[in-house]
């Protein structure tokens, strides 16, 4: 509810309002922002890595990792974005696109090279690899009431999934 975000955020209701239409305005808004900054740090780490291998474990921690120590964040975005018929309709906003085509690019880099298999479509091995990562995040992000999630899983969980994605594009002998 709006109200719940403006007394999180330490404002009245109309505030919100003076910014925000409705709730999907502002989920929408988190979601953005969120990828905005992934997109920011992921460009600069990707030109880091000098390996396709590397270059997809990179995008696994740092989508991951910054979920790290904010879980109430990760349920926004893992939980609460999915019941937003807005967003659903908006699903392939410019910002979220370009993260999935530079997933894809890296992903094709990898084909051309001949590292990773060409018979998969990069785009769809993007969308399966965010659709991974968004799951490995949900099942954290929910954890348990009386627990909260440990980062460390969190980063085990990162490992396998790059481990898992990796052997199934790898090129078989």
């Amino acid at each position: 509810r709006v109200s719940e975000i403006a007394k999180a955020a330490g404002v009245a209701d109309g505030t919100i309002y003076l910014y925000f239409e409705n709730k999907d305005d502002v989920l929408i808004s988190i979601f953005e922002d969120r990828i905005s900054k992934l997109l920011d740090v992921l460009r600069r780490a990707l030109e880091e890595e000098e390996t396709v291998e590397g270059k997809v474990r990179r995008i696994v921690e740092l989508q991951l990792g910054l979920l790290e120590g904010q879980r109430d964040l990760a349920e926004v975005i893992t939980v609460n974005l999915r019941q937003s018929s807005q967003l659903l309709k908006q699903y392939a906003a410019p910002l979220f696109r370009q993260y999935l085509e530079i997933i894809a690019a890296v992903i094709a880099d990898g084909q051309k090279k001949g590292v990773l298999r060409k018979d998969v479509s990069p785009r769809v091995a993007a969308r399966a690899l965010w659709g991974a990562l968004d799951g490995v995040a949900l099942t954290w992000a929910l954890g348990t009431p009386d627990r909260a999630p440990d980062p460390a899983s969190l980063r085990k969980a990162a490992t396998q999934l790059a481990l898992i994605f990796l052997d199934g594009l790898r090129v078989r002998d």
